[in-house]
């Protein structure tokens, strides 16, 4: 299985943001389309990503001037991206290995679509009990 198959069922919508941007945008975007992370771009490059973790970080450290803060002072760089064409259990290991809950998805240089770990879980269980349920079946039948 592979990234696209995971982008086919969710889509490909990937809200971004410009460096520029506040703090306080990146956070109202996050809330008002409840996902958990903006790719920062510049015209189509990406150069970034700003998530609910870097927000926490800047709170905890700027306390109130955090919202007027530009999303490029806090954003995370040199993000890792992944192909549409890499499989699903690469990724996951690349998210566990470095510790990052988002990817955005490039084809080429070209922005197609961002995976979650949460996304990436639940595409491997719903592959799991497939597997389950044809075991299963496979079982009835020889008896």
């Amino acid at each position: 299985m592979t990234i696209e198959s995971i982008l086919r069922r969710k889509g490909i919508d990937v809200t971004t943001i410009a460096p520029e941007a506040s703090v306080k945008t990146a956070a109202d975007w996050l809330r008002a389309k409840n996902i958990g992370a903006l790719v920062v771009t510049s015209g189509n490059a990406v150069l970034g990503l700003i998530s609910e973790r870097e927000i926490v970080d800047a709170l905890s450290r700027h306390g109130e001037a955090t919202g007027s803060l530009l999303v490029k002072e806090i954003m995370q760089r040199g993000v890792y991206t992944v192909s549409p064409d890499e499989s699903v259990n690469r990724v996951m290991n690349l998210m566990t290995h470095h510790r990052v809950r988002h990817m955005p998805v490039l084809r080429g240089d070209k922005l197609v679509g961002i995976v979650s770990i949460g996304d990436v879980v639940k595409h491997r269980l719903e592959d799991l009990e497939l597997e389950t349920n044809v075991l299963r079946d496979v079982y009835h039948s020889a008896r």
